[in-house]
């Protein structure tokens, strides 16, 4: 790609880029949220047309107005929010559009004879009859790579491809993407996690502000330098900001909480948790532990059938459970795991989302009545506050990027200065700029007397963060430790129900 240019209006998100990505390679692209990685790779599948600018494929001129062209030449590209059809089988999702023959059943068996071929030489293994809605996150990630290798493509493009992935799925990843590479297929990686970056790739390009500022192979650069290059100035992620003063009274208490599914299957096991004030707590696990129904119960989103919780000077038990409403009353704020199905409404503009919940309080309202001009300017002052962008109050929420989003969310939950602040995965899917940032707000929250608690898939985010750690295994507490003894080892133990 050759001094490519592309603007949307008064943003100029690509600035005489220029991208050089050898075959058979891995190269990552890697930047800020609002850097123009998506932007460039857009252009490169032919979602967007670039102003000006060339690009050759294979040593060849190429001219990719939209994806057709692109798939023709090759290319493919794994969004970071599948693109597939919940109520299709595997099969179906990967041959609709790309019907072989026009007999429905002739068709299904040269696709299912292709994709036996395919997975055998991959090792993306998918059941291929399975409903999607039936699918892991893992599955539906293998299921989106086969569908584009079943296209022909040669150039795979994947977009945050770990971002919803457990430590087990994103191992199997990089197995597979490896595999890609070494028989010929060029991938092109784009990521904040500079860690897999540096695993996985063969090279690196680094952009800031839709230029790129940084263009190395992997052996000659590192971590701390790719982190500066993005954010233009060094960048602190480790452990910091200790906690200034011992932590103090119990501010939420549970004593056996159990939590049983539709099936009846117990999810929780008589959870005992105390959050105090002036403190992180961290719960690490891998996912699918119960962790995500531990932030469901404690926030009012999911009623136990056993149990006691007390919270803000209520008590509460199993058949007269606190909802959502009454939780933010009593002063705890909730950041959901999955900010598009729980934290916002997509088709919202910034500022509804950026009220969710709140928009009965008697600051946005004026005689009983809520008071829209008054909410778009308490939005600006969140966007203002956390660095959110663009800042425009009005534009939809689905037109910013997951970290803005993220951070959006993060400022209408924090700035009602909640007691209790439940977090569930902070960072996912943000940039290392974005990551620094959620990191000070959480510890600035803890210092100014808050009990916070942070779940995370992410085991260097915990280390990063907590005051003291509990480990989760099949729906336990397996473990609970203070931070200065905890290492990844003895965590790792723990989560797979070791003994520490």
């Amino acid at each position: 790609m050759t001094g490519i240019h592309k603007r949307f209006g008064a943003v100029h998100a690509n600035a005489d880029v220029h991208l050089s990505v050898a075959e058979g390679t891995v190269h990552g692209i890697v930047g800020e949220n609002g850097a123009g990685k998506s932007t460039l790779m857009s252009v490169l599948y032919g979602f967007y047309s670039c102003d000006s600018g060339s690009i050759q494929v294979s040593g060849k001129p190429a001219t990719i107005r939209n994806s057709h062209e692109a798939i023709a030449l090759g290319i493919g590209m794994v969004h970071q929010h599948f693109m597939l059809v919940d109520t299709l089988s595997a099969l179906e999702n990967v041959m609709l559009g790309a019907e072989p023959h026009v007999l429905l059943h002739k068709a299904e068996a040269q696709v299912r004879s292709k994709l036996a071929g395919l997975m055998e030489s991959t090792g993306l293994r998918v059941d291929l009859d399975a409903l999607v809605a039936d699918l892991s996150v893992g599955d539906r990630q293998r299921l989106e790579i086969l569908k584009t290798l079943y296209r022909g493509a040669r150039i795979l493009i994947l977009d945050e491809p770990t971002a919803v992935l457990t430590p087990q799925e994103t191992e199997q990843l990089f197995g597979v993407l490896a595999l890609l590479r070494d028989n010929g297929t060029t991938i092109l990686l784009i990521t904040h996690k500079l860690k897999e970056v540096m695993r996985l790739c063969d090279f690196v390009t680094v952009m800031r502000g839709g230029r790129v500022v940084q263009d190395v192979a992997i052996a000659d650069t590192s971590i701390e330098s790719l982190a500066e290059a993005m954010v233009g100035r060094k960048v602190q992620m480790g452990r910091q900001g200790e906690a200034t003063q011992a932590p103090g009274a119990v501010l939420l208490k549970t004593r056996g909480v159990v939590v049983k599914d539709v099936l009846q299957v117990v999810r929780l096991h008589g959870l005992d948790i105390d959050l105090r004030a002036g403190e992180i707590v961290g719960i690490a696990g891998v996912s699918g532990n119960g962790q995500s129904e531990v932030l469901e119960v404690l926030s009012g989103l999911l009623a136990p059938s056993g149990g006691a919780m007390e919270v803000g000077g209520a008590s509460f038990h199993a058949g007269a459970w606190l909802d959502p409403r009454k939780a933010r009353a009593l002063g705890v704020a909730h950041v959901p795991e999955d900010r598009h199905e729980r934290a916002m409404v997509m088709s919202f503009q910034a500022w509804e989302s950026a009220v969710l919940g709140y928009q009965w309080l008697a600051s946005y309202c004026r005689q009983g009545w809520m008071d829209h001009s008054h909410m778009v300017g308490a939005t600006v002052d969140m966007m203002d506050r956390f660095d959110v962008r663009p800042r425009n109050a009005h534009l939809m929420s689905a037109s910013f990027s997951g970290g803005n989003q993220q951070k959006l969310v993060l400022a209408r939950e924090l700035g009602q200065a909640p007691t209790v602040l439940l977090v569930g995965q902070p960072t996912r899917g943000v940039d290392i700029g974005a990551i620094e940032f959620i990191y000070s707000q959480l510890r600035a929250m803890r210092d100014a007397g808050c009990a916070v608690l942070v779940v995370s898939s992410e085991l260097d985010e915990i280390l990063a963060l907590a005051d003291r750690v509990i480990v989760m295994n099949q729906g336990r507490i397996s473990g609970e430790l203070p931070i200065a003894e905890c290492t990844e080892a003895r965590l790792g133990m723990l989560m797979i129900g070791g003994t520490a």
